[in-house]
C-alpha cells in the first residue's frame, strides 16, 4: 500500500546523493538508505570500520562532539551517530562495529 509519496517527493535526497558522489567520490562507499518516511533525509552507514564513519564526518563538517555513541547486541556492536545538513537535506550517518574483546585477566585471578 502506497503512502501517498511519490519519486518525485524523494528527488531532494536522490540529489543529495548525486552531488555527494561527485564531491566525496574519493571516501568509502557506504550503505545508502532512501526512505518514504523521512523524504528529506539521505542515511548512509558504514559497517566494521569506524574509520569510514569519521571520514564521512568529517568531510561533511560534523563536530566530533555532534556524534552520539551506543551499543547494541548484548554490547557487542558500536554504534555511532551523527546527522548533519548537505545541499537542503538531512544525511545521517551511522556507523557500526564490533566491540573489541576484553583482554583475558591473568590464570591465576
Amino acid at each position: 500500500m502506497s503512502d501517498g509519496l511519490t519519486l518525485d517527493d524523494l528527488a531532494l535526497p536522490l540529489r543529495v546523493l548525486r552531488l555527494l558522489a561527485r564531491d566525496f567520490g574519493h571516501l568509502a562507499a557506504p550503505a545508502v538508505e532512501v526512505s518514504t518516511i523521512w523524504p528529506d533525509r539521505l542515511e548512509l552507514s558504514f559497517h566494521g570500520d569506524l574509520a569510514d564513519f569519521e571520514a564521512w564526518r568529517d568531510a561533511l563538517g560534523i563536530a566530533p562532539d555532534a556524534v552520539t555513541h551506543r551499543t547494541q547486541s548484548g554490547g557487542r556492536t558500536r554504534v555511532l551517530l551523527a546527522s548533519g545538513e548537505y545541499a537542503g537535506a538531512t544525511v545521517k550517518l551511522v556507523g557500526y562495529a564490533d566491540v573489541p574483546a576484553a583482554a583475558p585477566v591473568g590464570a591465576g585471578a
